[in-house]
């Protein structure tokens, strides 16, 4: 049998362990104490001798060092939140507000795509939607809000203005506005969900901002880490599954198991969770549409449990517009009572001839208002 050569003999291997555990990090402390340099700033460096010319280079920047001290940084000014004490609640209700597929950093404009949309109007469209939902679900009495986050909440995750697979896209803005822009808003929804109901914050990661989008959670964790009144689930997990009363309730964004395999998944994976339940839901995302056809099903009822994809509150860019996607745009919600299931659908459209208001922090139509701002008579 033919022995496959080594790249380094045994010597070789011994004389540059070596020369980097003495000759080579010694040579470069010297070269950098002439040059007047740091030695943190050298990243790569050729050393050559008579034997050897050796290229060395430092171990890349990990996401752990830029992430754990900017979460590190929250929790130490995050706000000090008294627990809100609460009544028992009769026949109570949990109210699922799931604003998917927001895309907060997409651009559009209405001379190529025939809408605009930016980092403002995204913005705007969520805050008057959670608003507008909240207010439909206010007939129900609640015990429990479950804020769903990511989905790609955010439109790009790189600084070269690329998803997490690397295509570029439209962008509005700079990477860190959309990041900033999106945790304010996050923010303001969560709080004007906490004098309802206690809160679970369920975080779906998802194809456009797989690591950014989970940042972004682990940041909303962070701020939100004093309150008593809110539990997060934010971890990297792509399906995620929760219980209310006789409800089994998943989450996940759409872009991995298909529809078809996720109520198996869910009886795998939650087997004691779905032998408690009654009845049983998985809520996706990704597709931002409803349809039935040959190739896709966006919702279905299948044996003990029904699935379905939501809509997306964001505009159609050039790409979309180009292909034909111009399905309805709308902030959903829902309704579950504690022991009978799902009771109720909310859903806030976004008017195609929507306008943000003078003021600039709100969205109105003239369907809803008569081009009237509801709160600042813009």
């Amino acid at each position: 049998m033919k022995v496959p050569r080594l790249r380094l003999s045994e010597n070789e291997y011994t004389l540059i362990k070596q020369l980097r555990e003495k000759g080579v990090a010694t040579e470069l402390v010297n070269q950098c104490d002439e040059a007047g340099l740091p030695l943190s700033n050298v990243k790569h460096f050729w050393y050559k001798s008579e034997k050897f010319s050796i290229f060395s280079k430092t171990d890349g920047l990990q996401l752990e060092d830029v992430f754990d001290p900017i979460i590190k940084d929250v929790q130490r000014y995050s706000p000090k939140m008294r627990k809100i004490k609460r009544a028992k609640v009769k026949n109570p209700h949990c109210l699922i507000l799931d604003p998917a597929d927001i895309h907060v950093g997409k651009y559009a404009t209405n001379s190529e795509a025939g809408e605009s949309y930016d980092i403002k109007k995204a913005v705007s469209i969520v805050d008057t939607g959670i608003d507008s939902l909240i207010q439909k679900s206010s007939g129900f009495p609640l015990d429990k809000i479950i804020f769903v986050i990511g989905n790609d909440c955010l439109h790009i995750d790189s600084p070269r203005n690329t998803t997490t697979a690397g295509t570029g896209v439209d962008v509005s803005g700079s990477w860190h506005e959309a990041f900033l822009a999106a945790k304010d808003m996050y923010v303001r929804a969560i709080e004007k969900c906490l004098p309802l109901a206690d809160v679970e914050i369920i975080f779906c990661p998802s194809n456009h901002d797989f690591m950014s989008g989970f940042m972004l959670a682990h940041t909303i964790k962070a701020y939100f880490r004093k309150s008593k009144n809110i539990t997060f689930d934010v971890s990297i997990a792509h399906r995620k599954y929760t219980a209310y009363g006789k409800n089994l309730l998943s989450f996940s964004h759409g872009d991995g198991a298909k529809m078809a395999d996720t109520p198996l998944l869910m009886a795998t994976e939650r087997p004691e969770m779905w032998s408690n339940s009654a009845h049983r839901y998985i809520y996706l995302h990704h597709i931002h549409h409803k349809q039935t056809n040959k190739f896709i099903t966006s919702g279905k009822d299948f044996i003990g449990v029904t699935c379905e994809y939501l809509r997306s509150p964001s505009a159609s860019d050039a790409w979309h517009a180009k292909s034909g996607y111009r399905s309805p745009k709308a902030v959903e919600a829902f309704v579950h009572s504690y022991d009978h299931g799902q009771v109720a659908r909310l859903t806030h459209f976004i008017e195609p001839d929507a306008k943000i208001c003078k003021c600039g922090a709100h969205l109105y139509n003239n369907y809803t208002h008569g081009w009237i701002c509801p709160r600042c008579d813009g």
